[in-house]
């Protein structure tokens, strides 16, 4: 099985690596490389993943855990993450 990561992560990886919430080791434009020599695939963000994030009811919002959540159940994706607010949406969560 394919091992994917959202457009989404990386957009809040940027985002927190400018406000200086985090830091890599490697420099973010490698970033790519690197998780595609690691076998990942990139899951884009598409308007089908907008319009389940318009549908998702309020239980978290966070916007990017909400389009994660949202790619989640429209790829029948597992969603990787240690929030325990992803369990209230009908997704499987793994961590």
């Amino acid at each position: 099985m394919a091992s994917y990561i959202s457009h989404v992560t990386l957009w809040e990886i940027a985002i927190k690596l400018t406000i200086g919430e985090l830091t890599l080791q490697l420099p973010f434009p490698d970033l790519e490389k690197k998780l595609k020599e690691d076998g990942f695939q990139f899951l884009p963000i598409t308007t089908t993943h907008i319009t389940a994030y318009s549908k998702l009811p309020l239980h978290h919002r966070d916007p990017f855990d909400r389009l994660l959540i949202a790619q989640s159940i429209t790829e029948g994706f597992p969603i990787l993450g240690q929030d325990e607010a992803f369990d209230a949406y009908t997704v499987q969560r793994v961590w």
